[in-house]
């Protein structure tokens, strides 16, 4: 991993009450097939992958799993502590994933949720399968920003971002859910997994100007760019949900639950 991507993936830890508050949280219906599909439940022993604050943890705790977080980030390790504390059978680690040795036990599932992306895939998939019992299972969920919602703030608010951010690609549109593929290379090469299960969830969410603003300010890209860049870029989407849109917009999440077996 090259530096500015390890400095950029440092950044959710500058504010985690921010990005425990911000960042939302899964649909029940995902965490029910996530468990129905990988065969887990009370008892069950889960390797969580960069947990955040805790934002799936949480509800896998609470159907009685045995959860082993592993947590780059100090901050978000101890808020993610903070909101596991009634579920005794919760344990989150403060480590690099990459770094982190294996426990001579091996878990019934590995999860990773909206962060698949920062980890070297053939690395990443050749320890999570050296993690698993023969015929555990590996879910990852991504997070993807789509067309829905307040379509007309999307098209409006990318003057804000074609003024403000210098990465901010001119005429840009977000995608339609349909247009996001459905990818498992990852998996498939690595020779140790079979075929994964897809499941999609779309969520519309509702955002104040001020609770949009916080969200965007946990994302990495946003977080590392110049102060004075970012403060105008969200003044202007504020100012243009306040001005336009009577104080609130709707964003349409799409949520990728892939879950696959480990082969013998």
């Amino acid at each position: 991993m090259t530096a500015g991507r390890e400095q950029l993936r440092r950044t959710f830890d500058e504010d985690a009450e921010r990005y425990d508050r911000a960042r939302p949280h899964y649909p029940a219906e995902l965490v029910a097939d996530l468990a129905d599909l990988a065969g887990i439940g009370p008892g069950s022993r889960v390797l969580e992958i960069a947990p955040g604050t805790g934002q799936l943890t949480v509800p896998l705790a609470a159907m009685g799993c045995t959860v082993t977080a592993v947590e780059l980030g100090p901050a978000l390790a101890a808020v993610a502590r903070r909101n596991l504390a009634s579920f005794p059978g919760a344990n989150v680690v403060n480590s690099a994933f990459e770094d982190w040795p294996l426990p001579a036990e091996p878990f019934d599932t590995a999860v990773c949720a909206t962060a698949l992306h920062w980890f070297d895939p053939a690395a990443w998939v050749t320890k999570v399968a050296d993690a698993l019992r023969p015929g555990g299972s590996v879910a990852t969920v991504a997070t993807h920003h789509v067309a829905g919602g307040s379509l007309a703030f999307a098209a409006d608010s990318q003057a804000c971002y074609e003024r403000w951010d210098a990465s901010s690609q001119p005429g840009f549109q977000l995608p339609t859910a349909e247009e996001i593929p459905r990818d498992s290379r990852d998996l498939d090469e690595s020779g140790r997994l079979a075929r994964p299960v897809f499941r999609r969830f779309e969520l519309d969410l509702e955002y104040t100007a001020d609770a949009f603003v916080d969200t965007l300010r946990t994302y990495s890209n946003i977080a590392s760019m110049a102060p004075t860049a970012r403060d105008g870029l969200l003044s202007c989407l504020a100012g243009l949900i306040e001005s336009r849109y009577g104080g609130r917009i709707t964003k349409r999440y799409l949520f990728e639950l892939r879950v696959a077996r480990r082969l013998p």
